[in-house]
């Protein structure tokens, strides 16, 4: 998985839609495709696309393949997020602290 892939995948509302879907439990096209305001063959074109990103798996079930949330894949799409929101904390805090420096206090005034 690379997180361009991911993130191209995520930015359409479709497809976040059908991993929201997918959070219950796992689900076949057509199941899919009764939520959605789109066909069974687009579901099926999205959910390559969210397979290929790795965030989805396929397990064949007989003549159906049943789709689910791949938890290593969003794993690692978090720990990209949560590493750059932990690096933006930082900043700030060190951005809070020079702007308390740089400001003079009541008391000495």
């Amino acid at each position: 998985m690379t997180y361009d892939s991911a993130f191209s995948a995520l930015a359409c509302g479709t497809r976040r839609a059908i991993l929201r879907d997918l959070a219950g439990s796992a689900k076949t096209v057509g199941l899919l495709a009764q939520t959605l305001p789109v066909s069974r063959p687009a579901v099926s074109q999205h959910l390559k696309v969210l397979s290929d990103a790795g965030l989805v798996t396929v397990t064949p079930k007989g003549t159906r393949n049943l789709y689910a949330l791949n938890p290593q894949g969003l794993a690692q799409v978090r720990a990209y997020l949560d590493e750059m929101w932990s690096d933006a904390l930082t900043a700030f805090a060190a951005a809070a602290q020079d702007m308390a420096q740089e400001t003079p206090s009541n008391d000495e005034n």
